[in-house]
């Protein structure tokens, strides 16, 4: 078995970084919503509210390396331009895709979103750690700041999905190969 480095970058990008934030953006929710909500007395540790605060930042940083390795390392890649009389757009995602009627939406829509809108996901959830840790156990007094921290990453958690959902299809697509191959099992 074996994969390229291109391949490689683009599974970390989505199935790893990415992947992992859309999975803890639920028990982001669940947690904030649960931590702010509950109308029992506050008999409330730091330490909860410092893993709160841990957590969020963590998803941060699956959102910021998410969107940063697709911007400046698998963008490029897909950003490509074939040289002149190229018949074979395989190596050219961005090229392969436009060359079809069919496909070219997917440029069109699916790229730009990714281009654009994906990066509220990072913005969004970073201003909500930051909120969190700074005003930690007060949050409970505030409940339309929890409302809109909330807002947030459910925001953040609705672009990320959409842009996953495209990068999923783009792949599908016009896959980003190419570069070295990497042999991960030995064949008999």
């Amino acid at each position: 078995m074996e994969i390229t480095t291109r391949s490689l970058w683009t599974l970390i990008h989505g199935m790893g970084f990415g992947a992992l934030y859309l999975l803890a953006g639920s028990g982001a929710i669940v947690a904030l919503y649960g931590r702010y909500t509950t109308d029992a007395p506050s008999q409330s540790v730091t330490g909860e509210y410092r893993f709160l605060g841990i957590y969020l930042a963590v998803m941060a940083v699956l959102a910021w390396l998410t969107v940063l390795t697709g911007t400046y390392i698998i963008y490029p890649w897909y950003r490509a331009t074939p040289p002149a009389g190229t018949a074979n757009l395989a190596a050219y995602p961005r090229s392969l895709l436009l060359s079809n009627p069919a496909t070219s939406q997917w440029h069109s829509i699916g790229m730009e979103w990714k281009e654009h809108v994906a990066w509220l996901v990072p913005i969004a959830i970073t201003a909500t750690a930051v909120v969190v840790i700074r005003y930690a156990s007060d949050l409970k007094n505030h409940s339309q700041l929890r409302s809109a921290l909330l807002g947030f990453i459910v925001t953040s958690l609705f672009a990320a999905g959409i842009a996953g959902f495209f990068g999923a299809m783009l792949d599908k697509n016009a896959p980003v190969d190419g570069g070295q191959t990497i042999q991960l099992v030995q064949g008999e």
